[in-house]
């Protein structure tokens, strides 16, 4: 039997799912979401970096999966983030740079988001305000809050160097 779930924990996954929906694919009134930024990004302007040692746009991307990877190990009980598809786990490394490369991991972006979508659909509401794990102080909404920020500071990241790039050439 399913217990009765409050209406603000209710209201507070589906702010969560609006947030993610919108930090990801939705329209933004503050600029580009994640998906708009790396919309249309070619393999040049993937692979290109402002300064030797700096990100590009695509190990952000592969970041940006990877931390909604995280998140949806901790939704899924998991107390680490094994099972990434790409190593190391925070910036993986790139692969041969190719267009199909390139757009491969682009899917496993889009795929992993729509993952960690149904992961915060189908979590108990009522554990949303508990703690991730013994001795951790952060909830699980502070964690889904959180990736959905994360999505929205590296869509402006991106932007960045796709403008810094016209700058340079």
């Amino acid at each position: 039997m399913r217990r009765a779930v409050s209406l603000k924990a209710r209201f507070e996954a589906d702010g969560l799912l609006e947030l993610l929906a919108h930090a990801f694919e939705q329209p933004t009134w503050h600029g580009a979401n994640l998906r708009e930024a790396l919309s249309g990004v070619t393999l040049s302007q993937a692979l290109w970096r402002p300064a030797p040692e700096r990100h590009n746009i695509w190990e952000l991307a592969l970041h940006c999966a990877y931390w909604k990877h995280v998140v949806i190990r901790a939704l899924k009980g998991f107390d680490n983030a094994s099972g990434f598809l790409r190593q190391p786990d925070n910036f993986p490394a790139l692969p041969e740079a190719r267009q199909s490369a390139w757009e491969t991991d682009l899917g496993l972006l889009e795929e992993t988001h729509q993952t960690l979508l149904e992961c915060v659909r189908s979590f108990d509401v009522a554990r949303l305000d508990r703690p991730t794990e013994a001795g951790n102080s952060r909830t699980y909404a502070e964690l889904i809050f959180g990736v959905a920020n994360h999505d929205l500071y590296h869509a402006g990241q991106i932007r960045l160097l796709l403008t810094l790039q016209q700058g340079a050439a």
